[in-house]
């Protein structure tokens, strides 16, 4: 039987308030109070640090980035030092794994197999990295990926180069990489389709990825909706 995944839009938003959204989806989630959930959004400029992340990859100063208005903030996700900001579609799939009879690392090729088949559908190849997480085109990156599991619940994500600003890239030495660059949708075509086309084609993706009927709600609905059932570790 087909799951059902709820897809709430959040539009822009700050980093901060996301990330406390996704944690208290990611309690709920475990406590079984909703379902698998996929939050699609685009964020303010922030670099972000993983848990290991170097420091010393953040190559502009404090006082650079904050003229630029490029916040910062550590997570505990993977990875190593990313950017989000306007024109790039982030995911944060808030999903059980056990549920999905996935591990980490399956989830986590899911995440780019679902990527890499909607960028196809604007003629975009695309190709793995031998150990490396991501999407590439050649030597550059389009899409970053970085996630959490915390009691079989996932949260953080993906983040899809639309159309953003490619000249906050030079404020990093993004994910630690030093033999690649970054890339993006309107890069690699002269021009980039509206986020809204986007943002279908990746959920259309990822429903089938993933054997799951993707239902857009509000977050209003989702977190008034009946509980399920509370999940194992």
């Amino acid at each position: 039987m087909t799951r059902s995944m709820a897809v709430v839009h959040l539009g822009v938003e700050p980093y901060g308030p996301a990330l406390e959204l996704q944690r208290r989806l990611v309690a709920l989630r475990q406590e079984g109070r909703i379902g698998d959930t996929l939050l699609l959004l685009e964020h303010d400029p922030v670099i972000t640090l993983g848990r290991r992340a170097d420091p010393g990859h953040i190559l502009a100063s404090p006082e650079a980035l904050a003229r630029a208005g490029i916040a910062v903030h550590r997570v505990e996700r993977g990875g190593d030092v990313t950017y989000h900001g306007p024109g790039q579609l982030v995911g944060y799939p808030i999903v059980h794994l056990p549920s999905l009879g996935l591990g980490a690392s399956d989830y986590m090729h899911h995440l780019e197999d679902v990527l890499a088949a909607a960028l196809a559908e604007w003629g975009i190849a695309t190709q793995r990295r031998t150990g490396v997480i991501g999407v590439w085109v050649g030597d550059n990156k389009i899409a970053a990926l970085g996630v959490r599991v915390s009691k079989g619940v996932t949260y953080h994500g993906f983040a899809l180069n639309v159309a953003p600003n490619m000249d906050h890239w030079a404020t990093i030495i993004p994910c630690g990489i030093t033999d690649g660059g970054v890339t993006s949708i309107s890069q690699e075509l002269g021009t980039a389709p509206p986020m809204a086309g986007v943002r279908t084609q990746v959920v259309r993706h990822f429903g089938e990825r993933f054997g799951a009927r993707m239902c857009t709600v509000t977050l209003e609905a989702l977190l008034a909706a009946p509980p399920t059932h509370a999940v194992a570790d």
